[in-house]
């Protein structure tokens, strides 16, 4: 017999529902009801029933008011779902088919809000259980929305549209898979293409809602469409309801990237299209969706060269919508001096550690550089794959907070800050003509009497900044002292903006040939920066300190005459600044040390930064995340100070062995039930560990001996980590350690080596983290070279298996550039203590390792590996008969050989000379170039 509800049972659940939310104002109750709603959730099994029942049927709770049966109904829902999504396939049979047969009424309710949550729970019993789940809730949905049985409302219709929305957001993937040859897309697209027509605004709006979900991701089920997709774009194009418009923007964005060829022949139509729906700015949404626009179509290729006939009439637009919305002059004009105040917790924003990479010539890197050298990435570019399902995507872009180093109080992507970044791509890509088109705006607004037009007038000045340098330069020498005159403008906005712009200005002025407009222009720019580092609103604080690491960016050495200021200014703001900007001020000053270098290291410098960054590095906790730009901001002042740095590295090295060692028994103990411990400790104090061994070289061997717990223990711990970042970080420690304490390192190396050649095997990288598992490889590979150059002939228990490893990695394909080029420098070293058990393999690697070695800058690393190599090719010449012109003609190209190589080089060319019957006939197989070089350096 099919479940049948009780009433007793129903009433008593309601009251507890409604008790459980507070409304009452008898605590004890409202305590008693939720000890009854979690004991009945976890003894009850049919408490999900009648969760259902009571969502779905409005007269199910008695005689209670309309507005206590409502929030009773809304409650039920909320548990429910949470119940189903957290007893997932544990729940009984029998109770999931009864919630699938009631569900579908609450779509037919009069309440818009009991219509949504009733399409929640379609989603979590989907996300728990799969679409193949519930095989027909989809024809139903899609047939309450049709109306095909002529008794849904429009509000059901809604409902049912939303909850197919919902779905889709859910489960995009799943949807777009086949089942016994079916695709559930290739149904639904069709569908909801139809729906776009629908009388119902918001089934339309929701519809098109769907389509831009999975546009992005290539369907083809909806591809095929998109003929179909385009007539219902531009026929819904003027449509009433601003939510439909909405959509009608952002799939035209999309289809820039997805179909061009559908885009141009309507350039015209949907550029004025896109800008009268820019110029409801009342309408802030709707404007930046029309805003996205310019910004997909100027960084497209193909298509933004077709934007330059409308230039007159975008970019106008374009400035127009840079001015501070009223609502945000409100809340922000005026805001006074507030550096005193102490920030929010919700104020200060998370900063994560960053991944060193080794590069096959000794460099240490950014990860994102790193990536941007190996992959030919730009830094920063990033590949996210989709969410799985079941996860909620919040389209929240990472760089969206940080574009133009201003922000309003959401710090959220909007109307202004896109149409200030589609101005920049504009102008990167039409230059001049942009340039000529903001010219008059620049002259009537820059002194505008009212400041969110003077100051709209400045971001737009920085904007074009980079595409239009050429145009403004010339009015660079009135405009730079006016700005500069900007940073004491009564509204601090105009001051953070002035800010931004002058460094985006730096590298013109910091590059004046003539010493005479360098004082006039990059001095006054300089300190007028460095001064709003200290003004007393927070954010022109953060704006400056932003400003001046990017000028120290721009100008890198040429800042060393102006040293001492900028290091006496730095500290004031250590000793004025609160947490946020504190993070800014990190990277300032470890920008400034990666860019001067040694010249930081003079004794009077030393004594005015490194006691304020020491006393900071006490007060900062063990457990706080300002441990972590702190640490990295002291790795790059070691490297800079060398054995300055020494009376300052006990008490940090030491500290960091606490953190790491600390950290790693948190991870022992974890319950695998709780979140888990934060890596960037670790990653953080072994990139430090690594700075310090690298700038206080001998010294560095008695920090290494006197610590405790064993700092080699302790790294081969790290070495086996499960997280990329961590091993990445202690593989780039390990090669440091190879360099500079091998007599320490050397007790440890059975043990490091196991660990080392198993992470040298590729075929164990994760699929879904090859980029940062290829990051770990590659310090792998870069530590496995140092080793063997330190080692020698002892790496003979390795050897076999370390080439099978690196052998394998120089010999497939797809794999970084770097990690390539490390493992071909790692096996070259090798050779120089193991050429006898290397030169019976000599046949199989030798082309790859030439190949792979080919772009690597001539350095001490590749030096050494083409010592090896030469070595290996002495013990068995005859095996590199099939790529012996390449090996001469990578003789011939070397330039710098060291004295070492040059003779070995020699011994080899005269060895296959007289090894080789017709040596002439030989010779010319190699290009003339290449010929004559060996000729006249080794008298072939």
């Amino acid at each position: 017999m099919a479940w049948q509800p009780q009433e007793g049972p129903i009433l008593e659940l309601a009251g507890y529902l409604k008790d459980s939310l507070g409304n009452s104002y008898d605590s004890n109750a409202q305590k008693r009801a939720t000890e009854m709603l979690q004991q009945a959730t976890s003894q009850s099994p049919d408490i999900n029933n009648y969760l259902c029942y009571i969502l779905v049927h409005p007269n199910a709770v008695g005689d209670m008011s309309q507005t206590d049966a409502h929030v009773v109904r809304s409650a039920a829902a909320l548990l429910l779902k949470n119940n189903i999504a957290n007893s997932g396939p544990a729940l009984l049979p029998g109770i999931v088919s009864y919630i699938k047969s009631e569900l579908l009424l609450g779509l037919r309710d009069p309440h818009a809000q009991i219509r949504n949550l009733t399409g929640t729970v379609i989603t979590t019993l989907l996300n728990v259980g799969g679409i193949m789940s519930w095989t027909d809730v989809l024809t139903q949905l899609i047939a309450l929305v049709d109306n095909s049985t002529g008794d849904a409302s429009l509000g059901t219709q809604e409902g049912a549209m939303g909850a197919l929305l919902k779905v889709c957001q859910d489960s995009k993937k799943q949807l777009d898979k086949e089942y016994e040859g079916q695709r559930p897309l290739n149904f639904l697209i069709p569908k909801f293409i139809q729906f776009t027509q629908h009388p119902v605004a918001k089934v339309r709006a929701d519809a098109l809602d769907v389509i831009n979900i999975f546009l992005p991701i290539k369907s083809q089920s909806v591809l095929v469409h998109v003929d179909s997709l385009l007539e219902s774009l531009f026929r819904l194009s003027n449509d009433s309801d601003k939510d439909v418009r909405k959509e009608v923007c952002r799939a035209l964005v999309h289809l820039v990237d997805i179909r061009p060829d559908k885009i141009a022949p309507h350039m015209e139509g949907i550029v004025d299209y896109m800008l009268s729906q820019q110029k409801l700015i009342h309408e802030q949404e709707l404007a930046l969706d029309a805003a996205e626009f310019w910004l997909t179509v100027g960084e497209h290729e193909q298509l933004r060269v077709g934007l330059g006939p409308y230039l007159d009439k975008i970019v106008p637009v374009l400035l127009q919508s840079m001015v501070y919305a009223k609502e945000d002059i409100i809340r922000l004009g005026g805001g006074g001096d507030d550096a005193d105040q102490e920030d929010k917790v919700e104020d200060i924003r998370p900063t994560f550690a960053k991944n060193k990479q080794r590069l096959p010539n000794g460099e240490s890197v950014e990860v994102g550089d790193a990536e941007k050298k190996a992959n030919g990435k730009t830094p920063g570019e990033v590949a996210l794959d989709e969410l799985s399902d079941g996860e909620l995507d919040d389209d929240y872009d990472s760089e969206d907070d940080a574009y133009l180093g201003t922000e309003d109080p959401e710090d959220r992507w909007n109307l202004r800050k896109c149409s200030a970044a589609a101005l920049d791509v504009l102008a990167t890509v039409f230059h001049q003509s942009v340039f000529e088109t903001i010219l008059p705006y620049l002259k009537e607004n820059l002194r505008h009497p009212e400041w969110p037009y003077r100051e709209a007038a400045v971001l737009a000045l920085g904007a074009v900044a980079d595409g239009c340098l050429e145009g403004v330069i010339p009015h660079l020498p009135e405009l730079i002292p006016y700005l500069i005159s900007l940073l004491d403008d009564g509204e601090p906005l105009v001051r953070q903006i002035t800010c931004w712009t002058l460094g985006r200005y730096s590298r013109w002025a910091s590059h004046l040939p003539d010493p005479a407009d360098k004082q006039k222009y990059f001095e006054p720019m300089m300190g007028g920066i460095l001064t709003k580092m200290l003004d007393g609103n927070k954010r022109v604080q953060e704006a400056g300190a932003s400003a001046f690491a990017n000028l120290e960016e721009q100008s890198k050495e040429l800042l060393k005459p102006y040293i001492e200021p900028i290091v006496r200014q730095f500290v004031v703001a250590m000793g004025k600044y609160k947490d946020r900007n504190m993070f800014i001020l990190y990277d300032c000053i470890q920008t400034l040390a990666e860019h001067v270098g040694h010249a930081l290291a003079e004794q009077s410098l030393v004594d005015i930064l490194m006691p304020a960054l020491i006393d900071r590095w006490k007060k900062v906790k063990d457990d706080s995340r300002e441990l972590f730009p702190l640490l990295e901001c002291l790795s790059y002042v070691a490297t800079a100070l060398g054995h300055s740095f020494t009376p300052y590295a006990g008490p940090i090295f030491y500290r960091c062995i606490g953190i790491i060692h600390q950290n790693l028994q948190l991870q022992m103990a974890h319950d695998p039930l709780m979140d888990n411990p934060d890596k960037d400790f670790l990653v953080t104090s072994l990139d430090l560990l690594s700075a310090l061994i690298q700038a206080l070289d001998s010294t560095s061997a008695e920090l290494v001996a006197g610590s405790r717990p064993s700092f080699f223990e302790l790294l081969t711990v790290c070495m086996a980590d499960v997280s990329n970042d961590v091993r990445q970080s202690a593989y780039a420690l390990l090669g440091d350690c190879a360099i500079y304490v091998f007599q320490q390192l050397h007790a440890f190396l059975p043990s490091i080596m196991e660990l080392l050649i198993q992470q040298l095997d590729i075929e164990l990288l994760d699929e879904a983290s090859l980029d940062t598992g290829f990051s770990v490889v590659n310090n792998a590979c870069w530590s496995c070279g140092e080793i063997a150059l330190q080692q020698g002939p002892g790496m003979g228990p390795y050897v076999e298996r370390l080439y099978n490893r690196l052998v394998k990695i120089i010999q497939t394909t797809d794999i970084p550039t770097s990690v390539t080029e490390n493992a071909a420098v790692a096996l070259g070293r090798l050779g120089l203590g193991s050429c006898d058990e290397l030169a019976p393999h000599l046949e199989s690697f030798a082309y790859p390792f030439l190949d792979a070695l080919q772009k690597v800058a001539e350095t001490d690393e590749k030096d050494s590996a083409l010592r090896g190599f030469c070595l290996v090719v002495g013990r068995n010449p005859e095996a590199m008969e099939s790529c012996l012109v390449p090996f001469f003609r990578a003789i011939a190209r070397y330039k710098g050989a060291s004295a070492e190589l040059n003779e070995l080089f020699l011994q080899t060319l005269l060895g296959y000379k007289r090894f080789i019957a017709d040596f002439d006939a030989f010779m010319s197989q190699i290009p003339p170039q290449d010929r004559e070089s060996l000729r006249a350096k080794y008298a072939l």
